[in-house]
């Protein structure tokens, strides 16, 4: 059986997974791991192979060092990447600017290009760099293939995509509305036309990624014509830590009023504010923990949530005209009953019928929650971002093959 190695290399850790490209959606991985705490006095690398996990603390200096350990474990229990077969390396690298629509076989060039996108994302591009580099080193006879978050959303209509500011420094400076999560919205939305027995050309949906970070989708017959994130993951929906959309003139007032640096305020903005920065905590389980023990804070924060939500799902609703299927995603939107409940509450009148009981029911499987009448079909459709990745890289590493680059 062929695999593909998907990496996703953060600042300071590295998640990895073997997929089997040609799996089903609630497949296993083969492996599962986590190099964290790369560069602190003390880090952890951690193996989960046939449910066990085996786990090392100790000092990880590098990426490389924690990747290679991390081998050295899966090599111990015959899944490293030189006892299967592995046809492909998949990066997930956040930012592809205007530059990438498709995935890209990584080559010097690209991996130049990708370089080049920095400014656009200096908090997760050059993670991801550096990730490339060093699973190009370690596994150089193998393809590597970068799939980007920003490339469902490359050719949104340009009244979506760009933002009413002066056009030669939108352009001097790339501003435009970028979108993220596009993995994830492109996956889960290919699943729908198939729970409604349609062609995919035919269907218009709303789909919504709701994890630590959250965003909205309109998208018609296949492509999106709309996304809430921006410039940056920080616009749209109210998230975990992140603030969403807000009036940019709060901005200057901070740094007039407060005194406040420009890194104060984007650390405020985007690891203190949320859910986070109203109630305290962003894990939604302590939050309604909280709500539950009649803390004001914690509900305020969820009302805050919830209103936002609502605000993205009624204006997609209209930007689209017709709305064949809504669909909750991502750790929130899957788990989360009372989300899904409050979001689409009293909704009846835009043929939106939600069934309560079906919105109770646990289950790893695509699943419907409205009723078998409503015109709007609700979903909810587990993401496997993963074996998105691992399906692109694949593709891609077979198109290198066949024209005699491996």
């Amino acid at each position: 059986m062929a695999y593909v190695l998907v990496l996703n290399s953060g600042s300071s850790s590295v998640k990895f997974q073997l997929v089997d490209p040609a799996g089903e959606a609630t497949d296993a991985p083969l492996v599962s791991g986590l190099v964290e705490q790369v560069g602190e006095p003390m880090g952890a690398v951690s193996v989960t192979v046939g449910g066990q996990e085996h786990r090392e603390e100790l000092e990880i200096p590098t990426h490389s060092f924690g990747l290679e350990r991390a081998f050295a474990i899966m090599g111990e229990h015959n899944v490293g990447p030189t006892d299967v077969e592995v046809i492909a390396v998949g990066h997930r690298v956040v930012h592809g600017g205007k530059l990438f629509s498709e995935p890209q076989l990584i080559v010097d060039e690209i991996e130049s290009m990708i370089e080049d996108l920095i400014p656009l994302a200096p908090l997760h591009n050059p993670a991801n760099l550096d990730g490339i580099r060093v699973a190009r080193a370690m596994l150089p006879d193998i393809p590597h293939v970068a799939v980007f978050d920003t490339a469902f959303f490359n050719h949104i209509p340009p009244a979506a995509a760009l933002y009413a500011i002066n056009s030669e420094v939108a352009s001097q400076y790339d501003v435009r509305r970028y979108g993220f999560h596009g993995t994830s919205h492109e996956f889960v939305s290919q699943q729908v036309p198939k729970l409604l027995d349609k062609d995919p050309a035919t269907v218009n949906q709303i789909t919504l990624h709701l994890g630590n970070g959250a965003s909205a989708a309109a998208i018609r017959h296949g492509r999106p014509i709309d996304t809430s994130m921006g410039l940056t993951p920080l616009a749209g929906l109210a998230m975990g830590t992140r603030c969403g959309d807000i009036d940019p003139g709060i901005i200057f007032h901070l740094v007039r009023q407060a005194g406040m640096s420009i890194d104060e305020i984007d650390n405020l903005l985007n690891k203190q504010s949320g859910v986070k920065g109203i109630a305290g905590v962003n894990d939604f389980r302590l939050l309604r923990q909280r709500i539950e023990e009649q803390d004001q804070d914690a509900w305020l924060a969820y009302n805050i949530y919830i209103h936002q939500l609502r605000r993205f799902i009624g204006s997609y609703m209209i930007a689209l005209g017709r709305v064949d299927a809504i669909t909750f995603t991502a750790g929130v939107g899957e788990n989360d009953t009372e989300v899904r409940q409050d979001a689409l509450y009293n909704l009846d009148m835009y043929g939106i019928h939600f069934d309560k009981e079906a919105n109770l029911v646990r289950s790893k499987e695509p699943r419907m929650i409205s009723t078998a009448d409503s015109p709007v079909k609700v979903f909810v459709v587990p993401t496997n971002e993963e074996l998105a990745i691992a399906q692109k890289s694949a593709a891609v590493a077979a198109q290198a093959r066949a024209e005699g680059l491996y």
